[in-house]
């Protein structure tokens, strides 16, 4: 049998249904995934190349590779939360990787670039390998600052919105 104050208390225990996520916000999703799926092929070129030239331990290559894979698993996890309506997911990935991802990818060619390295000189020296590196890493980029825009747009905005 149940009463009416069952019913009222198991409405109150279940989380509040949210609307489907807004086409800015499923888009962001979506870049996050491109975003981890460049990661991922950039982890397996570079891994690649520490191989050929001998630059790496098979311990340093570990450690590197679960660190990764630690931060991609993550990264789709909270993305996931995010395209559900978590707040605190959508400003973990504006912070975490929208932020502090972001620098650690652009930090080493701005270092170059700071110690008086030349972009003409490195462009002229890159090899198949290193275009096929730096398209990843441009759509990499690409997907991350986009994808944290559309989080903050009007639209995504009110669906994270708190609810009354």
């Amino acid at each position: 049998m149940h009463t009416t104050a069952t019913t009222a208390t198991t409405a109150l225990s279940r989380p509040a249904t949210r609307a489907a996520p807004p086409a800015p916000v499923r888009t962001a999703y979506a870049l996050w995934l491109t975003a981890v799926a460049a990661g991922a092929f950039e982890t397996v070129l570079a891994i690649g190349r520490m191989v050929a030239d001998g630059t790496a331990s098979a311990g340093e290559i570990g450690v590197g590779l679960a660190v990764r894979l630690t931060v991609f698993t993550a990264a789709v996890l909270i993305a996931r939360r995010m395209r559900g309506g978590a707040r605190w997911a959508r400003i973990t990935l504006a912070i975490g990787l929208g932020v502090l991802g972001t620098a650690s990818m652009v930090v080493q060619p701005l270092g170059y670039l700071a110690d008086g390295g030349s972009l003409t000189a490195a462009l002229s020296q890159a090899g198949a390998l290193d275009w096929v590196f730096g398209a990843s890493r441009a759509v990499h980029v690409g997907a991350v600052l986009t994808a944290v825009a559309l989080m903050f747009g009007p639209a995504a905005n009110a669906y994270f919105r708190p609810r009354a």
